[in-house]
């Protein structure tokens, strides 16, 4: 597997998978006690922890280990059997948002990342609610 990033991404400026790796935990802390996401995750919460940080890591420049284990993120997809309306994707993002905001990122770092995942809560939503 290789190791390899992209120069000046913010997965280097971060200093590599710690940072995410942190950022999904305060990201699923908020997640096991949300009552309106908590019954769209499985009982472990241990492989969606793992599939979002290899995630993000390579999509934010990182190793292409998501790519290499699971094939193409293809997050509409992955994320249709589960119903999710601009209530779900407004709790998700708050959650995120939260995580995001306590990661200690350079203000345009944060601003980039925030603009992302709103970008992302977005795109997920597939029913009126």
């Amino acid at each position: 597997m290789s190791e390899e990033f992209v120069a000046g991404s913010l997965y280097e400026r971060v200093g590599g998978r710690a940072w995410f790796e942190a950022l999904v935990e305060r990201f699923y802390g908020g997640v096991a006690t949300d009552p309106v996401l908590r019954p769209l995750y499985p009982e472990d919460l241990r492989e969606s922890r793992e599939h979002l940080a290899a995630f993000l890591v390579q999509y934010w420049g990182g190793p292409a280990t998501y790519s290499q284990q699971r094939g193409h993120p293809r997050l509409r997809m992955r994320h249709a059997p589960f119903a999710i309306g601009p209530v779900e994707a407004a709790a998700w993002y708050l959650h995120m948002e939260s995580a995001v905001r306590d990661g200690g990122l350079d203000p345009d770092d944060e601003a980039l990342v925030l603009d992302y995942f709103r970008r992302a809560a977005r795109h997920l939503i597939n029913h009126a609610g």
